[in-house]
Protein backbone atom coordinates (compact mmCIF):
# COMPACT_ATOMS: atom_id res chain seq x y z
CA UNK A 1 0.00 0.00 0.00
CA UNK A 2 1.53 3.01 -0.94
CA UNK A 3 1.65 6.15 1.26
CA UNK A 4 0.53 9.40 -0.06
CA UNK A 5 1.78 12.07 2.07
CA UNK A 6 0.13 14.81 -0.06
CA UNK A 7 -3.33 13.46 1.89
CA UNK A 8 -1.70 13.30 5.42
CA UNK A 9 -0.26 16.71 5.20
CA UNK A 10 -1.57 18.15 2.22
CA UNK A 11 -4.19 20.69 4.39
CA UNK A 12 -2.15 21.51 7.24
CA UNK A 13 0.85 22.19 4.64
CA UNK A 14 -1.28 24.49 2.73
CA UNK A 15 -3.06 26.22 5.74
CA UNK A 16 0.49 27.09 7.19
CA UNK A 17 1.40 28.34 3.70
CA UNK A 18 -1.74 31.06 3.55
CA UNK A 19 -0.83 31.58 7.41
CA UNK A 20 2.95 32.81 6.77
CA UNK A 21 1.87 35.15 4.15
CA UNK A 22 -1.19 36.49 5.77
CA UNK A 23 1.31 37.36 8.66
CA UNK A 24 4.11 38.96 6.01
CA UNK A 25 0.97 41.11 4.98
CA UNK A 26 0.17 42.21 8.36
CA UNK A 27 3.91 42.83 9.21
CA UNK A 28 4.28 45.34 6.27
CA UNK A 29 0.59 47.09 7.57
CA UNK A 30 2.79 47.41 10.76
CA UNK A 31 5.44 48.69 9.29
CA UNK A 32 3.51 51.28 6.87
CA UNK A 33 1.21 52.25 10.01
CA UNK A 34 2.85 55.86 9.93
CA UNK A 35 2.95 56.24 6.15
CA UNK A 36 0.71 59.07 4.79
CA UNK A 37 -1.72 57.63 2.30
CA UNK A 38 -0.43 53.69 3.08
CA UNK A 39 -3.87 51.28 2.62
CA UNK A 40 -3.89 48.47 4.64
CA UNK A 41 -3.91 44.99 2.77
CA UNK A 42 -5.17 41.50 3.76
CA UNK A 43 -6.07 37.78 2.92
CA UNK A 44 -9.26 36.15 3.49
CA UNK A 45 -8.27 32.78 4.87
CA UNK A 46 -11.04 30.84 4.09
CA UNK A 47 -11.11 32.06 0.18
CA UNK A 48 -7.28 31.38 0.35
CA UNK A 49 -7.90 28.38 1.18
CA UNK A 50 -10.79 27.28 -0.56
CA UNK A 51 -8.71 28.82 -3.93
CA UNK A 52 -5.50 26.60 -2.58
CA UNK A 53 -7.88 22.99 -2.27
CA UNK A 54 -9.55 24.26 -5.67
CA UNK A 55 -6.11 24.70 -7.25
CA UNK A 56 -4.94 21.47 -5.65
CA UNK A 57 -7.29 19.03 -7.24
CA UNK A 58 -9.33 19.06 -3.75
CA UNK A 59 -12.47 19.92 -5.70
CA UNK A 60 -16.01 20.68 -3.31
CA UNK A 61 -18.66 18.38 -4.55
CA UNK A 62 -22.06 19.80 -5.13
CA UNK A 63 -24.69 17.53 -3.29
CA UNK A 64 -27.19 19.31 -4.89
CA UNK A 65 -27.89 20.77 -8.83
CA UNK A 66 -29.23 24.12 -7.47
CA UNK A 67 -25.22 24.83 -5.66
CA UNK A 68 -23.13 27.21 -7.54
CA UNK A 69 -20.29 25.24 -8.90
CA UNK A 70 -16.94 25.90 -8.01
CA UNK A 71 -14.99 28.31 -10.03
CA UNK A 72 -12.37 30.07 -7.86
CA UNK A 73 -9.06 31.57 -8.73
CA UNK A 74 -6.17 29.68 -7.98
CA UNK A 75 -3.83 31.73 -5.68
CA UNK A 76 -4.82 33.93 -2.64
CA UNK A 77 -5.98 37.60 -3.68
CA UNK A 78 -4.03 40.40 -1.34
CA UNK A 79 -7.41 42.80 -1.09
CA UNK A 80 -7.50 46.02 0.97
CA UNK A 81 -8.78 46.05 4.05
CA UNK A 82 -12.15 47.96 4.89
CA UNK A 83 -11.14 50.45 8.15
CA UNK A 84 -13.53 50.53 10.76
CA UNK A 85 -12.41 53.74 12.33
CA UNK A 86 -12.95 56.84 10.68
CA UNK A 87 -9.84 58.25 8.32
CA UNK A 88 -7.22 59.87 10.64
CA UNK A 89 -6.66 62.96 7.85
CA UNK A 90 -3.37 61.39 6.14
CA UNK A 91 -5.32 58.64 4.57
CA UNK A 92 -3.59 55.90 6.20
CA UNK A 93 -6.23 53.04 7.00
CA UNK A 94 -3.70 50.80 9.15
CA UNK A 95 -5.30 50.38 12.66
CA UNK A 96 -2.50 49.19 15.07
CA UNK A 97 -4.52 47.51 17.40
CA UNK A 98 -6.37 45.66 14.83
CA UNK A 99 -3.02 43.98 13.03
CA UNK A 100 -1.31 43.12 16.38
CA UNK A 101 -4.56 41.22 17.14
CA UNK A 102 -4.86 39.70 13.69
CA UNK A 103 -1.49 39.13 13.57
CA UNK A 104 -1.67 37.19 16.93
CA UNK A 105 -4.20 35.12 16.24
CA UNK A 106 -3.16 34.15 13.34
CA UNK A 107 0.23 33.22 14.91
CA UNK A 108 -1.56 31.42 17.26
CA UNK A 109 -3.20 28.96 14.69
CA UNK A 110 -0.09 29.22 12.31
CA UNK A 111 1.44 26.96 16.08
CA UNK A 112 -1.95 24.99 16.16
CA UNK A 113 -0.96 23.98 12.70
CA UNK A 114 2.11 22.58 13.49
CA UNK A 115 1.66 21.46 16.62
CA UNK A 116 -1.62 19.09 14.60
CA UNK A 117 1.33 18.44 11.68
CA UNK A 118 3.69 17.26 14.02
CA UNK A 119 1.37 14.41 15.61
CA UNK A 120 0.03 13.50 12.26
CA UNK A 121 3.99 12.81 11.59
CA UNK A 122 4.24 11.19 14.76
CA UNK A 123 1.56 9.29 14.02
CA UNK A 124 3.03 8.00 10.37
CA UNK A 125 6.42 7.56 12.02
CA UNK A 126 4.86 4.93 14.68
CA UNK A 127 2.54 2.95 12.54
CA UNK A 128 5.52 2.24 10.22
CA UNK A 129 7.81 1.61 12.70
CA UNK A 130 5.15 -1.14 13.70
CA UNK A 131 3.58 1.04 16.47
CA UNK A 132 6.01 0.71 19.06
CA UNK A 133 6.64 -3.57 18.90
CA UNK A 134 9.37 -4.81 18.38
Amino acid sequence: MAINLDKLTGFHQQALNIRNDKMEVIAGNLANANTPGYKARGIDFKQAMASAQYSSGQKMTRTHENHISGGMTSSAEIGFRIPSQPDTGDGNTVEVQRERNEFLDTSMRYQASIQFLDGKIKGMKKALSGGGQG
